[in-house]
């Protein structure tokens, strides 16, 4: 095999920048931590576009679609726009409000319940003479009340020692105001005229890249886009059918709650299969200072429920949306989830659909999807 000059040049042209990487990596990634930084305003509007994008096209649907008169036609984009962002930042603000008045009561009256389920406790011990009567003598004289009220000034002590700390982190916090601003009006520009850079950036493209690299992109962009598109529109899915599903069955146990818990469940679970343990955990914590009883059915109840989400519902319709066999979804999950944890197990299932259809077309093997 013979090697020309140009080739050469190359390798040597290679090697010369990987040295000087190497050498001057610190300085180098100091720079691109900057670049990094800057950017994140634009990242996040970028998520926050694509997410609203999906709810502003249905608004899109819905606004005189097949109307031509000007005034449709110019305030189309502004008004769907502007509904598709009230509609998310009010659904948010309707959870919060709905759940945390009532995890903060819970909490406050689960503090005033320990002591007295202490001293029921030890009085349910000494009718059943387990223990000496000795033992259970000491138990009834301890304070229970002076237990709590000092754990819970050791705890407040610990939160007083990081005042300080809270206090150096307001220029952080104004900052992530100001990102969040920034990150709001680039996501509005984007939305307003997304066929505008759209066509921007595929002139660009093609006048800049090979058409091999070109005809790639037009084939990756669309199908990731559909991907995820398919995705978050079935993880939403899921998690109104388990939020629902969930308030059933609490409203057929006669717990309480049930419609906050339900909300709090179906909001937790956009976070694939652990999200459902982690907003049960907080349920059963609320439960618990209504009926430890209850909290224990409940704790039950959510097990055998978050089974069969996990293994039929979950699989089937986020499988299904995204054009992934439901054990792939199983698969892709576990595995996001050991190396990225939640964000892992977020991205695992689309950026799994997309390696799937992509081998998929590239092999031209069709092989049987699973139900």
């Amino acid at each position: 095999m013979k090697i020309d000059a140009k080739t050469i040049a190359k390798i040597g042209l290679g090697v010369f920048l990987t040295y000087l990487c190497i050498y001057y990596w610190p300085a180098i990634s100091g720079m691109l931590s900057a670049v990094l930084t800057a950017l994140v305003p634009l990242i996040i509007g970028c998520s926050i576009a694509y997410i609203v994008n999906l709810v502003m096209s249905l608004y899109e649907r819905i606004y005189f679609p097949k109307s031509q008169k000007k005034i449709v036609l110019k305030t189309r984009r502004l008004v769907c726009l502007l509904a598709a962002m009230i509609s998310l930042v009010a659904l948010i603000a309707l959870i919060i409000i709905i759940v945390l008045p009532q995890l903060s009561s819970c909490i406050s009256l689960l503090f005033t319940k320990i002591p007295e389920a202490f001293k029921d406790i030890v009085t349910e011990i000494e009718a059943l003479a387990i223990l000496p009567e000795n033992v259970t003598d000491s138990l009834l004289k301890i304070d229970w009340n002076s237990i709590v009220n000092d754990f819970l000034g050791k705890i407040t002590n610990g939160i007083s020692s990081i005042v300080g700390t809270v206090v150096n982190v307001v220029s952080s916090v104004v900052g992530g105001f100001l990102t969040a601003f920034l990150s709001i009006m680039f996501s509005f520009y984007l939305l307003y005229s997304k066929e505008k850079l759209g066509s921007q950036a595929k002139c660009a493209a093609k006048k800049v890249l090979k058409p091999s690299v070109y005809n790639k992109l037009r084939y990756l962009i669309p199908l990731a886009n559909k991907t995820f598109r398919g995705y978050i529109i079935g993880q939403c899915t899921e998690a109104a059918i388990l939020g629902v599903l969930c308030g059933l069955g609490m409203w057929a146990l006669g717990m309480p709650y049930a419609a906050m818990i339900s909300a709090l469940i179906a909001f937790t679970s956009l976070v694939p299969i652990a999200g459902p343990y982690i907003g049960g955990t907080i349920a059963a914590f609320m439960i618990f200072t209504v009926s430890p009883l209850q909290a224990l059915i409940f704790i039950v109840f959510i097990i055998v429920l978050q089974q069969i989400e996990g293994n039929l519902i979950y699989p089937k319709v986020v499988g299904t949306s995204v054009g992934l066999p439901a054990i792939w979804v199983l698969v892709a999950i576990t595995v996001g989830g050991g190396l990225m944890g939640i964000l892992g197990m977020l991205l695992s299932v689309p950026v799994a659909a997309i390696i799937y259809r992509v081998l998929k077309d590239k092999f031209g093997d069709k092989p049987k999807e699973q139900e």
